[in-house]
């Protein structure tokens, strides 16, 4: 008989507000090869010679806006949902983060030591990125590997169009839907365009024209694809009309070519086309943190209102809202058959997923 627990899994945060801890995270975040996918040679020198010298400090002062008694909202809501899951299911549960404490191997190392030889991994990530599922799956495997070689790991799918999913997040957004309204954008975190062609097993299909409306095995692996599923069966629950939405890409990051449009931009363009009172959801991100409360909550409010709009309402992310738990639970039970996704390209190894 075997002894399951749940580890929970998301990118991270610094430990501080401090520019030496945020210098810190920034460098293991950025020295990730699925983050910046370059030889390590050039990545080490944009990293050390243009970004650290410079970004940490302006890092900082956004990670204070937003950091709370219990230190970071990311850290701090993870912990809660760890607590909350754990007492649903009445199995251990662990909170990692690919990046900084806690970290997998204190993860992973916290469950077995619970007895735990059978180990549910939920990425915290809906949608798949090499810079985020990916890179937070394979970190998972090589620790567990190092770490618990004889225990069972399962991994989670992305689970962006699961029926669990999207009414956690139709329900998190109904008192923000309640109002009046004229417009609900979608902001999704962007990645650059080269990873979503990295990810296409076929080598040609996606970023073609029409290819998130053509079928493909890519879609699998394919990060815009999943992205437009969420809007697509969030408004179909929902009962929006397409006039009443729009998708957008955040947090851009260098010269290259990422997704499009950028959030910024259709924040600026919505209000400039008559959209007075908008709301922004945010279904890349399960819980709040920089990218959703500094980035989108006063940064993306006040280029909306610039612009001419004058009420701007951010929907929080899932954090412990019950229906999320529910969904998490669902997650974590064990499928009646394993799907086998090492042949998918960008998972490099990956070998199984519930």
């Amino acid at each position: 008989m075997t002894n399951r627990g749940i580890l929970l899994v998301n990118l991270g945060s610094p430990d501080s507000t401090s520019v030496p801890d945020v210098r810190r995270y920034l460098r293991e975040f950025l020295m990730d090869e699925r983050v910046l996918d370059m030889p390590t040679v050039v990545r080490a020198a944009i990293v050390y010679g243009f970004v650290l010298p410079f970004r940490p400090k302006h890092s900082a002062e956004a990670y204070k806006q937003i950091w709370t008694e219990e230190g970071s909202p990311l850290v701090a809501i993870g912990k809660s949902v760890a607590k909350m899951l754990q007492q649903r299911t009445g199995v251990p549960v662990e909170l990692a983060m690919r990046y900084g404490k806690p970290s997998v191997s204190a993860g992973i190392t916290n469950l077995v030591s619970r007895g735990v030889d059978d180990i549910v991994c939920i990425p915290l990530f809906p949608h798949y990125a090499m810079s985020s599922y990916e890179t937070a799956v394979e970190r998972v495997k090589a620790v567990a590997q190092d770490l618990a070689p004889d225990a069972r790991l399962r991994i989670v799918r992305p689970y962006f169009d699961r029926p669990e999913y999207i009414t956690a997040l139709v329900e998190s957004a109904v008192p923000a839907l309640a109002g009046d309204y004229d417009h609900l954008l979608f902001s999704f975190h962007g990645v650059p365009e080269r990873h979503i062609r990295k990810s296409d097993p076929t080598g040609s299909h996606c970023l073609s024209a029409g290819c998130c409306d053509t079928l493909s095995n890519s879609h699998a692996t394919c990060y815009r694809y999943q992205c437009y599923v969420t809007a697509r069966e969030f408004a179909r629950l929902a009962g929006l009309p397409k006039s009443k939405y729009s998708v957008a890409f955040q947090s851009r990051l260098g010269r290259d070519k990422w997704l499009s449009p950028a959030t910024d931009q259709e924040l600026t363009r919505l209000a400039g086309a008559g959209v007075k009172r908008l709301v922004v959801i945010c279904p890349a991100f399960v819980a709040d943190c920089l990218e959703t409360k500094e980035e989108i909550g006063i940064r993306g409010r006040e280029t909306f209102l610039a612009a001419g709009g004058t009420e701007f309402t951010l929907v929080p992310c899932l954090n412990d809202h019950p229906r999320w738990i529910a969904a998490l639970a669902k997650f974590s039970q064990p499928a009646a058959s394993v799907l086998q996704i090492d042949a998918l390209s960008g998972f490099r190894g990956l070998a199984s997923g519930v």
